[in-house]
């Protein structure tokens, strides 16, 4: 498999749910062009996922649900688009059949977003002035009184164990040898 070379990100988490919590979310970098993702330590952020509780919001019916997650580390901003059957954007590429289908399933993701319930929440990194939030794809509402915790434990061991690694120089390819003292 031959590499593209003319790729700024030689190695991503293009497509995947990173796992951030909120303190990491809010720092993620804006993209320098709008053909580019946000990022993290220059690796190229376009999904994510949190777990929290939701403490705020703000329900406009048939445009859009805003609503807030925090985690203990911070709030990050959601919003989940309700607009499906009037978008314009949705009717020229999408078959009528599926804009239903979309439709219905932002309104069930709508109706489990409740203040004070812990939901887990996935869905595109996106920018709105100026700032860094989650465009839902999925809301899962969560009733294991220990997930919170399993979220913060997996959260921080993918950021030392994976993330942190994605784009790191290989230890091979220095010369360094030990040297004892």
């Amino acid at each position: 498999m031959q590499q593209n070379n003319n790729n700024p990100f030689p190695i991503s988490l293009h497509n995947t749910h990173v796992k951030l919590l909120a303190f990491d979310f809010l720092t993620l970098t804006p993209p320098s062009s709008p053909d580019y993702p946000f990022t993290r330590k220059s690796i190229p952020i376009t999904r994510a996922e949190t777990l929290g509780t939701i403490v705020l919001r703000d329900h406009k019916p048939s445009k859009f649900l805003r609503f807030a997650i925090d985690d203990g580390t911070g709030c990050i901003p959601c919003i989940l688009w309700l607009n499906h059957m009037t978008s314009p954007h949705l009717a020229r590429r999408r078959s009528p059949q599926d804009v239903c289908l979309l439709a219905d399933a932002a309104a069930r993701s709508a109706a489990m977003v409740k203040v004070g319930v812990v939901a887990r929440v996935r869905g595109k990194v996106t920018g709105f002035k100026g700032g860094v939030q989650i465009t839902v794809s999925d809301v899962f509402v969560e009733r294991d009184p220990n997930v919170e915790i399993l979220h913060w434990v997996e959260c921080v061991n993918l950021a030392k164990n994976c993330y942190n690694l994605v784009n790191a120089p290989s230890s091979s390819s220095g010369s360094g040898s030990a040297t004892r003292k």
